[in-house]
């Protein structure tokens, strides 16, 4: 029975005082739309783009979603925007003023948001009063993030170049340095190929011939020498090859013009603002001034259980 009393006397309260109310809740609705206009509320314009990551691996236990979101946070690829976009002139912020830093990534982040889907693709939302200005910033985004691990890449897979060439050079330098101690066995020794002169000089020992006897000596003490050279620049040539294998796989990559992310949804220019959401303003502006209209109202009727009674 209290509550239906109470809930009728704020009815009843209401309609002894509608006009007021609605006065006061129209009033704050006209200056909720009037302070919401483009006059008063410099209104932003939405740009989005969603990219997958592409040709990326983890460096730990992240995800290439994750290490995506990280690389496109980082401070280089925000500096790169500021300067290429201008933000300084954009966001109205002094460049010689002390805390100009501070605020320039505060006004960044507040209005370019970077986030990761639940279906672990990136999200990039740019605000800006310029619809083209907003779509521009996230395309760019998205090349800066390409040019940063395609410069990662390169600098690691440059390292790995490096070390094969060396490697290579090394291991040239081996085979060069067997083959002239093979030609020398045969400038001193006559000694070029062992097993095809082996069955020759037998063949000339048997017959008797003088100079098959000689040869026959020389196989016999620098044979084994010239039969190790040869395993070994065979055995050093096909790990040459191997390394050079190698080395020219990881070459490609280092010349190649690899892309880092999938575009699923390309930004484009918003041929409508999404910021201030007027009809929102409006709705909030009256709806606040309804109930402080009938909380002032309610103390009103009510003052005199408030203020002492003076005698």
């Amino acid at each position: 029975m209290d509550n239906n009393f109470n809930n009728l006397s704020l009815v009843q309260l209401i309609l002894k005082w509608k006009w007021h109310i609605l006065i006061v809740t129209l009033v704050a609705a006209i200056c909720g739309a009037i302070f919401s206009s483009s006059a008063f509320i410099t209104p932003l314009f939405k740009s989005e783009a969603i990219a997958y990551p592409a040709n990326i691996s983890p460096y730990s236990e992240e995800s290439e979603t994750e290490q995506m979101l990280q690389i496109i946070n980082s401070q280089s690829i925000a500096d790169s925007i500021i300067e290429k976009h201008d933000l300084w002139t954009d966001y109205k912020i002094d460049r010689n003023y002390q805390f100009a830093k501070t605020y320039m990534m505060y006004e960044y982040h507040d209005k370019i948001k970077i986030t990761k889907t639940p279906y672990e693709a990136i999200s990039i939302v740019v605000n800006d009063k310029d619809p083209v200005v907003a779509c521009n910033i996230a395309k760019d985004i998205l090349y800066f993030y390409d040019q940063k691990v395609a410069q990662l890449h390169r600098d690691k897979v440059g390292e790995v170049v490096a070390m094969y060439e060396r490697q290579l050079e090394l291991k040239q330098q081996g085979i060069d340095s067997l083959k002239q101690q093979l030609v020398d066995l045969g400038t001193n020794y006559g000694i070029s190929n062992y097993s095809g002169q082996l069955r020759e000089v037998t063949r000339g020992y048997i017959n008797g011939s003088a100079r098959a006897n000689d040869l026959m000596k020389n196989l016999e003490m620098f044979g084994p020498q010239a039969v190790d050279l040869e395993t070994k620049i065979v055995a050093e040539g096909n790990t040459y090859v191997s390394i050079k294998r190698d080395y020219e796989q990881e070459l490609r990559f280092y010349h190649s013009n690899l892309t880092y992310s999938n575009i699923i949804s390309e930004p484009y220019p918003a041929d409508k603002k999404s910021y201030p959401v007027r009809w929102i303003v409006v709705a909030l502006s009256a709806l606040g001034a309804f109930l402080l209209s009938i909380i002032v109202i309610f103390i009103i009727e009510n003052r005199k259980k408030f203020v002492p009674a003076e005698k």
